[in-house]
């Protein structure tokens, strides 16, 4: 089933609209407190489709994931209680409870791990506010991790140039499905450890 090459072409129309940064930084604001699809997804075509502005996007898409994250910690500080019921039934509750957990554990340390790598952003934002975190070391750590990883991201694609784009299309069906795999098996672990 060919999934995600047609998506993939979609994407990279998309990132060479004439609007697209504005719908990087839409994208990656949301993305940290309530949206599902994580930013790379974006990120990465734009770079490929405008090289020379690699470093700029990056700066947008962390700046705008740190604003977001603080829009997740404000929703986890004053309005647990609405979202609550619907986190409880969505598959993000085991995440939830493990991040409270680690929290307690571990502190700020966790939201820069969150920050950088692929496990769910905005329910480490939300459970950060819900926890009370250090308010400036949520948003010191939130930007250490979410520039880390858009960066790292933005420059190996601007590092791979036309070599790496050649290799994603060949290579994004696998790919893809893998990502998917992979989410499958994180979420899945998260829940066992939650009950």
């Amino acid at each position: 089933m060919t999934l995600f090459a047609p998506l993939y072409e979609r994407i990279l129309v998309w990132s060479r609209h004439p609007h697209a940064e504005r719908y990087l930084a839409l994208m990656s604001f949301s993305e940290s407190s309530f949206f599902p699809i994580p930013v790379d997804v974006m990120l990465a075509p734009m770079c490929l489709a405008a090289q020379e502005r690699w470093v700029r996007l990056a700066t947008i898409a962390t700046v705008f994931s740190v604003l977001g994250g603080l829009l997740g910690y404000a929703i986890g500080f004053g309005m647990f209680e609405v979202i609550e019921p619907w986190l409880r039934e969505s598959h993000y509750w085991a995440a939830y409870e493990t991040s409270r957990r680690w929290f307690d554990d571990y502190g700020i340390w966790v939201v820069f791990v969150a920050g950088f790598s692929p496990i769910p952003y905005k329910v480490f934002t939300i459970a950060a506010g819900v926890a009370v975190l250090n308010l400036p070391g949520f948003f010191i750590a939130s930007l250490v991790g979410r520039a880390a990883r858009f960066f790292l991201v933005a420059g190996l694609v601007k590092a791979g140039g036309e070599r790496f784009e050649t290799s994603l299309k060949r290579h994004v069906e696998r790919i893809g499905w893998a990502l998917v795999a992979v989410s499958v098996v994180v979420i899945a672990w998260l829940m066992m450890r939650g009950q």
